[in-house]
Formats: C-alpha cells, sequence, structure tokens
C-alpha cells in the first residue's frame, strides 16, 4: 500500500514504448516453454499469413473471378443457358433492315423458328455451333421500344446507312441508349453493294471516321453475303459482355409468349401468364415483378413447360427442376402435349410473399394524448405567467416561432407553397395574365368583323401556338431574372410582409445554423417509408445476393409465370408488338419514399426547365411521371432550392417514387404539347433519403436613401412601420459584402435606419434573405403515355464527309 505523501506522475510524464524483441530471436517462444495462449484466434488471420500464402491467396480469388466471368459467358447462349437476345436498332429510315434479317435467317445448316403472335422477331439455332439467338427489331423512333429493349438485351445490332451512318432520330435514341446505359453492341452496315465500288470504299471510310466519335472501339461489319453474317454472329457470340448494373442483380426476362385469363369478377383484370426464359438471376415465385410501363405486380406460379428453341427438339432437359433425368419428347410443336407436358415448379406462399403496399396508411389518432388533468393545467398556466412577454404576432404564432417565424400547421401546405410560388417569381403572373386578356380580346374582334369562318378557324389554331410562343417567351425572361437577381423578390405593397413571409425565418448562417429535418413535415410524409441507415440495408442486401441462392427458377429455364390482377391493356400492348419486359424486385422496392437524383442538364436540350413542372423519368428498369424539386449538390445538411434546371452544373432532382436500391441511370424527358417527349437531363441515382433538406431562399432588396459613416437609411424594402420591427432581428447583407443590421424604423413608410460593419457605396444594394423549407408535389403515375415517334430528319453527319463525287 502505497504512502499517503508518495509522488504520482502527472500526465506530462514520459511514455517510453515498450521492446520488441522481433520473431527471429525465439525469446518469446523460449520464454513460453510451449505453452499455448488462452487469447482466440481472430477470424480473418490476413497479417499472419505469410507474403507467399497472401500471394496464393489472391491468387485463387482471381482466378475464381475469371472462371465465373467465364462460365456467364459460355452459357449465354448455349443450350444450358438462355438464348442470345439480339435487339436489331435502325439507326437510319433507309437502313435495309429485311435485308439483314433475310441474310442472318440464310445460315448453313441453321433453324429459323419464327416468335410466336405478339413477340415479333425470330429464333436462329445453329446445332453444329451450339448456338442459339433471339432477334428482335425497333425502330430508334419508337424511343420505349428502344429503351425497354435495351434493358434485357444481351447485344444491341445497330444497321447504318452507307451514306448518311444515322439520322436525327438515330442521333436521339443514340443519347438516351448511352445515358441508360449501353450493352455490348456491334455496327452493321447492309446495302454497300448497291454503290458502286469506289463509292462503297469512300463511303466506308467516311463512315468509320464519323462512328469514331461515338464508338471509339467499333468494327464496322458489312452486311452483303451470308460470310459476313457469319463472321458477325461470331463477334456477338465471342464479344465481352457489357454489364448493367441495374439489372445485374434482379432477375428478367422478354416474353416470349403471353396469354390473358380473365378474371370472374371483371373481364378487365386477369391473370397474365408470360412465358420467357429467366436471366442474370434465380427468380423466386414469392417475390413480386415489376412490368416496365405497367406497374408492380404478384406471382401465383411459375410452371415449366417445354422449351420451344431447344437445339436437340426430341431431347429436353429437366433442367434440375426436382431431379436430374432427361424427358423425352417426341411432338414440341404440339399444343396439346405441350400442355400435358407442363409441370408446376412452384406456388406462392401466402406467408413469404411480399405484399404489394406501397404507402402507409396514416393513422389519424396517432399521436392522441388524453385530456390533462386539473394540476397539470394549472402547472402550465403558472410556468406561462412566469415567463410571459408580450410580443406582437398574428394569431396561431406558437412560443418557438414568436420570433419571426408563423407556421399555420401542417394542412394546406401544398397549396400554400404553390401560392408562395406564384407570387415569389417577380409578380410576373399578374402582368402576363393582362397581356393575354387584352391579346385575346383583340383577335375575337378582328376576326368577327372581317374573316371567314374557315379563316378564323385556322387563325385561332394558329393563335394557340401563338399562346405557347408567349408562354415559353415569358420562361425565359424568369430563366433570365433568375440568373441576374438570383432567388429576389419584390415586396408586395397590399399584403404586410410580415404576412406575405410568415412561413420564412432568419438565419445566422445558412451552412452552419441547425435546421430539424422532422420539423413540420408535411402529410404526405406519412405515407412513405423510411430506412434507419440506407447504406446498411442496401449492402446487406447485395451481399445477401451473392451470397445465398435464392430458390426459383433458375437462369436459362424457359419458365411460364402466372402474374395476378393485371389488367386487360398489358395483354393489348403485347399484341400490338411491343416488348412485355418483367424485373423481379428486390425487398422493398414497392414501397414509396423520397428519391434522390444527381443529374446534369443535356446538351441537346435549351429551353427553361421550371422545378415542379411535370417530367418523364426512366429509372433504371421503371419508367414513370412525377414533379420534381431542383437542388444544389453539396455535402452540407441544407441544400439551396433552384428554380430552373441549370445547363453549367450537376443538380439534385428530389421526387416521391418507390424505392429503387442504386446504381441505376436515370433519364428525365419532357413531353411536348404533340405528344413527342424531349430529353433534357441524365444522371444516376443518388440516394433515398426523406431527411434531406431542400431550403427555398427568398431575397428582399432595399437602397440605401441617405449613407453616413457605419449608418444608413435603407428604403423600398418594407412599406410600413410593423413589418421593419417583425423582421428587425434578421441580419442584413450587401452585395459588396458588407453585414449589418436593422436598428429602429423611421416614419410609417418603411424607411429604416441600419448599421453596418462598413461605410455603404451608393450604389450597393442591401438584401435580407429568409429561409423555408419545401417538399416536392405528390404525382407520382406509373403510366406513361407512349411517346409519338421521333421525327426522322436528315443525316446528322457533316456535309463533307457525306458527300460522294
Amino acid at each position: 500500500m502505497a504512502a499517503v505523501g508518495a509522488h504520482r506522475p502527472g500526465p506530462l510524464k514520459q511514455q517510453n514504448k515498450a521492446h520488441k524483441g522481433g520473431k527471429h530471436s525465439g525469446s518469446s517462444q523460449r520464454r513460453a516453454g510451449g505453452r499455448v495462449p488462452v487469447k482466440a484466434q481472430p477470424r480473418r488471420r490476413l497479417r499472419d499469413l505469410s507474403r507467399v500464402d497472401r500471394r496464393h491467396q489472391a491468387l485463387q480469388l482471381r482466378r475464381q473471378r475469371k472462371e465465373a466471368v467465364l462460365a456467364e459467358k459460355r452459357s449465354l447462349g448455349s443450350g444450358d443457358g438462355p438464348p442470345h437476345l439480339v435487339a436489331v436498332v435502325l439507326l437510319h429510315s433507309r437502313a435495309a433492315a429485311h435485308d439483314t434479317l433475310r441474310l442472318l435467317q440464310s445460315q448453313d445448316g441453321a433453324v429459323v423458328r419464327a416468335g410466336p403472335g405478339g413477340a415479333g422477331g425470330f429464333a436462329l439455332l445453329c446445332p453444329r455451333l451450339k448456338q442459339r439467338w433471339r432477334f428482335v427489331t425497333a425502330q430508334a423512333g419508337d424511343l420505349h421500344t428502344v429503351l425497354d429493349l435495351a434493358k434485357v438485351a444481351d447485344s444491341l445490332l445497330f444497321l447504318l446507312d452507307p451514306a448518311d451512318g444515322w439520322d436525327g432520330a438515330g442521333e436521339h435514341c443514340l443519347s438516351c441508349l448511352f445515358a441508360q446505359g449501353l450493352p455490348s453492341y456491334a455496327l452493321a452496315v447492309p446495302g454497300g453493294p448497291d454503290l458502286p465500288p469506289k463509292k462503297w470504299i469512300d463511303a466506308r471510310k467516311k463512315l468509320t471516321k464519323a462512328t469514331e466519335k461515338r464508338f471509339p472501339e467499333a468494327k464496322l461489319f458489312p452486311l452483303h453475303t451470308e460470310q459476313d453474317c457469319s463472321l458477325l454472329l461470331r463477334h456477338l457470340s465471342t464479344q465481352k459482355q457489357r454489364p448493367l448494373s441495374f439489372r445485374a442483380r434482379r432477375a428478367h426476362l422478354l416474353a416470349y409468349a403471353a396469354e390473358f385469363v380473365p378474371g370472374q369478377d371483371s373481364h378487365l383484370v386477369g391473370t397474365l401468364k408470360v412465358s420467357g426464359f429467366v436471366r442474370r438471376q434465380p427468380l423466386g415465385v414469392n417475390s413480386l415483378v415489376h412490368i416496365v410501363g405497367h406497374g408492380d405486380f404478384q406471382v401465383s406460379q411459375v410452371d415449366a413447360p417445354p422449351d420451344p428453341l431447344s437445339l436437340n427438339p426430341r431431347v429436353v432437359k429437366a433442367q434440375k427442376r426436382s431431379q436430374d433425368m432427361e424427358v423425352q419428347d417426341d411432338s414440341v410443336n404440339g399444343t396439346d402435349e405441350m400442355e400435358e407436358d407442363v409441370k408446376v415448379l412452384m406456388k406462392a406462399d401466402p406467408s413469404k410473399q411480399e405484399s404489394l403496399q406501397s404507402e402507409v396508411v396514416p393513422d389519424p389518432m396517432e399521436g392522441e394524448q388524453t385530456w390533462p388533468t386539473e394540476e397539470e393545467l394549472q402547472e402550465a398556466e403558472d410556468s406561462l405567467k412566469a415567463s410571459r412577454r408580450v410580443v406582437k404576432v398574428p394569431k396561431g404564432t406558437s412560443k418557438y416561432q414568436a420570433a419571426w417565424i408563423v407556421d399555420d400547421g401542417e394542412e394546406g401546405s401544398e397549396k400554400d407553397d404553390d401560392e408562395d410560388d406564384g407570387i415569389d417569381d417577380d409578380l410576373m403572373e399578374e402582368a402576363v395574365s393582362q397581356d393575354g386578356e387584352s391579346s385575346e380580346e383583340e383577335p375575337g374582334e378582328e376576326e368577327s368583323e372581317t374573316m371567314t369562318v374557315s379563316e378564323c378557324l385556322r387563325d385561332e389554331q394558329y393563335d394557340e401556338k401563338m399562346e405557347e410562343d408567349e408562354q415559353m417567351l415569358e420562361r425565359y425572361k424568369q430563366e433570365r431574372m433568375d440568373e441576374m437577381f438570383p432567388d429576389e423578390v419584390d415586396t408586395p405593397r397590399d399584403v404586410p410582409a410580415r404576412v406575405r413571409f410568415q412561413k420564412y425565418r432568419g438565419l445566422k448562417s445558412f451552412r452552419t445554423s441547425p435546421w430539424d429535418p422532422k420539423e413540420n413535415l408535411p402529410r404526405d410524409y406519412a405515407r412513405i417509408f423510411q430506412f434507419q441507415d440506407f447504406s446498411r440495408t442496401r449492402k446487406h442486401l447485395f451481399r445477401q445476393i451473392e451470397k445465398e441462392e435464392t430458390e426459383g427458377a433458375s437462369v436459362g429455364w424457359y419458365i411460364t409465370l402466372h402474374v395476378c390482377n393485371v389488367p386487360v391493356s398489358v395483354m393489348e400492348s403485347f399484341k400490338e408488338g411491343k416488348p412485355l419486359v418483367l424485373f423481379s424486385l428486390l425487398p422493398h422496392e414497392q414501397k414509396m419514399s423520397v428519391l434522390n437524383f444527381l443529374v446534369r442538364r443535356h446538351p441537346s436540350n435549351t429551353e427553361p426547365v421550371k422545378a415542379k413542372e411535370e417530367l418523364i423519368f426512366h429509372c433504371g428498369f421503371r419508367r414513370f411521371r412525377a414533379s420534381p424539386l431542383f437542388s444544389q449538390h453539396t455535402s452540407a445538411d441544407k441544400h439551396k432550392l433552384e428554380r430552373f434546371l441549370r445547363p453549367d452544373a450537376a443538380l439534385v432532382v428530389t421526387v416521391y417514387a418507390p424505392i429503387t436500391f442504386p446504381p441505376a441511370s436515370v433519364l428525365l424527358f419532357k413531353q411536348r404539347s404533340n405528344g413527342m417527349h424531349d430529353l433534357i437531363a441524365t444522371g444516376s441515382l443518388l440516394s433515398v433519403d426523406p431527411d434531406r433538406i431542400v431550403i427555398k431562399r427568398l431575397v428582399l432588396s432595399g437602397h440605401p436613401f441617405k449613407i453616413f459613416t457605419r449608418t444608413a437609411v435603407v428604403r423600398y424594402m418594407f412599406f410600413n412601420r410593423d413589418d421593419v420591427m417583425w423582421f428587425k432581428p434578421v441580419e442584413l447583407r450587401t452585395k459588396w459584402g458588407r453585414r449589418g443590421h436593422i436598428k429602429e424604423p423611421l416614419g410609417t413608410h418603411g424607411h429604416m435606419k441600419c448599421h453596418f460593419d462598413g461605410q455603404l457605396k451608393s450604389q450597393d444594394t442591401v438584401l435580407l434573405n429568409l429561409y423555408k423549407r419545401v417538399f416536392p408535389k405528390w404525382t407520382y403515375d406509373p403510366h406513361v403515355p407512349e411517346p409519338v415517334p421521333w421525327v426522322r430528319s436528315e443525316s446528322v453527319l457533316p456535309e463533307q464527309e457525306v458527300e460522294m463525287e
């Protein structure tokens, strides 16, 4: 036991490092005398491995990855895997599609199978090469068909014109495909012999030079003879497959055949039997499926019919469904015998099946409290009297917001936001409406006096176009004003500023001032789902997909899915020739939340795009309509709202949409009045985070009237004395970097004395910043109308590269 007055070392005592004898000396082993320590060995002993063992382990991992890639490549198009799906895309109106398909079908020893009813295309079976392909054709002007086929296709075959390459529709199609994610591709040039030999050589050189910009490492394949087609098929089967991130972890299939069985209650809704080959991942019966362009559905049963594209039709492998055995099938083409051979692989288990619930049903009584007792009421009154101070505020002001914030509650928040936005944009809408009324009245009088009925109808149609031009001109003006004077608005004179801006607050610092993400949330936030830790959930799901095998139909099986409660419009679309694409959903991907996309404006779009306008989203395998918010992409906890889509910076787009686990690409389209879709922005999914705070800023401006040393009289910011007193706690700033505050009002017309940290200049402007959190509108719609085919124009190649002598 230490003495009472013993010296104890302080915190500054020198600490020497312990001596490390090293493993080479053997002293530790000699001291241990053969004893084994009780300490448990760690699971990861990478540091304990020697250098040779670490190198050997890395070599094994690299070899396993290489073998997995080779196995996937060899199974594609073979008898055990799914057929090699090739989407033929015509990039020019003069591209010879029929000649190309006829050449592909004329291969020696190949069996051609035409696709059933609405599937279209054909299948090419080569028993000699032990390969099978399926070809599906799409026009470049049919945007949805091209994008849907590119989501599931293994390879894309672009058909070019020998003289012009691709036209305007082809250029638009390529821009969309590159933004969505381009799988493996090949460039083919049919129709070369139609030109003289010398002109064909010159055209091929110019076309090769032009395609180097879009496809740096691509090779042009002429399609003149059967030998050229053989080289193209070999290139398609042996080239490296380019993975698409959003489909690598999800099972998907392209419908080969479909049948609609009406329900008992209604003929408009029933069960859709979709047949096709499973790709990428095993498909479970208890998981949900998403039909691209139509929505999410449940699967009740999975059947295993005979493979219609088998390389050996007499021997069909049972595909390890229940046991390893072979089933003899003498007549695959007979429908009766096919129905007899259909086996039920699995049926959905209601206890394990995923639910279709996409929204939370809010309970209006949630958070309801019992009535307090008389003692509690008395205590509350006493505490209020002790800390009560008299402040003149509008009705409904809470204690927390008594300084300058007023909030009438969550009800009507969307309506108020819309009203605020209408007044914020420099009060221009009123002037535009007045001009519009006057402009509408004048043509009406002239038409009734001087023009005939037919000419009136014609002029009315022309006036409709002029109204669209006037609206576009007004948007250009608003965008220009927002660039010159960002977030600045005029203080209204008919409404007090303390009432007009009652939902806004002032911040000492936009970057460092706190803002509670759970404060004053709208009612729509009670309908969405939120993860406690989204990134951790995503990593856990992806790790589970890689390690654990999903119970269900394996990759390469030809199966029939019984999809429940499908509208008859899906079958009608399939009969019209539209591709029917199905994706399996990961857990939680049917639930609604707040999605944030990082996008950049496409160079081809120059029209102004305002926030909260309805846009069309192509996010991964989904397609929907929504009204987004635009905000800055920063690393802070608060992000400033942008009123327009900026062409010079990457912005974050926020919408209500179903949960999607990144990575996933996103394309933003805007629908014209004639039905065409214009590509306005491209990007990727950033996060699923409802707590991301988007702040709308308003800037009130005033002008210095009298300037003293550090004091100035400012006018035109407010127009009554009460407003000056109301916004007195908010800090002021100037465009030239001065900071200050309001000292006192002068008179009754809004003049105020302000004190600054330096002397103002006469040409300076005094600013007052106000902030409010905004939320997107709930306008999610999974049904997107088919776009009008893109109008084909002339070649996009330069004239000097197209002209031939």
